[in-house]
C-alpha cells in the first residue's frame, strides 16, 4: 500500500516525532510504501495565495507533488500536538493547499461549491495521533473534542475516507519513558491494524 505520513510539530525531540517515526518503521516493515512528509523540517509554506485558488491552477511543484501523493495514497496517517484545539498553523496551511477541489473533492455538476462535496481520495482508512496536556473529561465537556470534528467530520468524511482512526495521548508534560513506551505500542497496533502486512 502506498501510504501518506505527515508529521506537524517543530521539535525534533518531540513524542509527535517519536510517533510518527515510529509509524514509519511499522509500515516500511510491513512492506508498504511511504510518502514522509516532516512539515517543519521541510519548511512548508503554509499560505494559500489568491492565485493558487482556483481549481485549475497551475501549482507550485512541491504543492503539486504533495496534492499527487494524497489522491494516490492507499491510507493517510497525520501526526500532530493539539494547540488551542486545533493543529499547528504550518498543517492547517498544508490542508488548506493541499486538500483541495478536483484533488480531495469535487462538487457536483452545477453546484457551485454551495452544496455538499463528493470525496475524491482514494485512501481507505486514514488515522490521526495528538499529543495534548489537557485532561480529557476537561476537553470533552469545555471543548467538546474539536480535532475530532476538525479530523473526521470536516475533512475525512468529506474526502471520502470513512474509516477513521484517532488516539489522544494525554497528558505529555506528566508522561514518563514507561508511559511513552506503552503509548508508542499502541501506534504500533492501530498501524498495522489499519495497515496489514503486505
Amino acid at each position: 500500500m502506498d501510504i501518506s505520513l505527515i508529521l506537524a510539530h517543530p521539535d525534533q525531540n518531540s513524542f509527535n516525532h517519536a510517533i510518527a517515526h515510529t509509524a514509519l518503521d511499522v509500515l516500511i516493515d510491513a512492506g508498504h510504501t511511504v510518502r514522509f512528509h516532516d512539515l517543519y523540517k521541510e519548511q512548508f509554506d503554509p499560505i494559500l495565495y489568491t492565485e493558487e485558488i482556483p481549481r485549475d491552477t497551475a501549482l507550485d511543484p512541491i504543492i503539486a507533488c504533495h496534492c499527487n501523493e494524497i489522491a494516490n495514497a492507499d491510507g493517510i496517517i497525520i501526526v500532530h500536538p493539539n494547540w488551542w484545539g486545533q493543529p499547528p498553523a504550518i498543517l492547517k496551511g498544508w490542508v488548506d493547499r493541499v486538500i483541495r477541489p478536483g484533488i480531495a473533492y469535487r462538487f457536483l455538476e452545477g453546484d457551485n461549491g454551495e452544496g455538499i462535496p463528493v470525496g475524491l481520495l482514494k485512501a481507505r482508512a486514514a488515522i490521526v495521533f495528538n499529543t495534548a496536556n489537557t485532561p480529557e473529561e476537561r476537553e470533552n465537556a469545555v471543548f467538546g473534542d474539536p480535532l475530532e470534528q476538525i479530523w473526521k467530520d470536516c475533512i475525512f468524511d468529506l474526502c471520502g475516507v470513512l474509516q477513521f482512526h484517532r488516539r489522544m495521548f494525554r497528558i505529555m508534560v506528566t508522561s514518563d519513558e514507561i508511559r511513552r513506551a506503552s503509548w508508542l505500542t499502541e501506534v504500533k497496533e492501530m498501524i498495522v491494524q489499519a495497515f496489514p502486512k503486505e
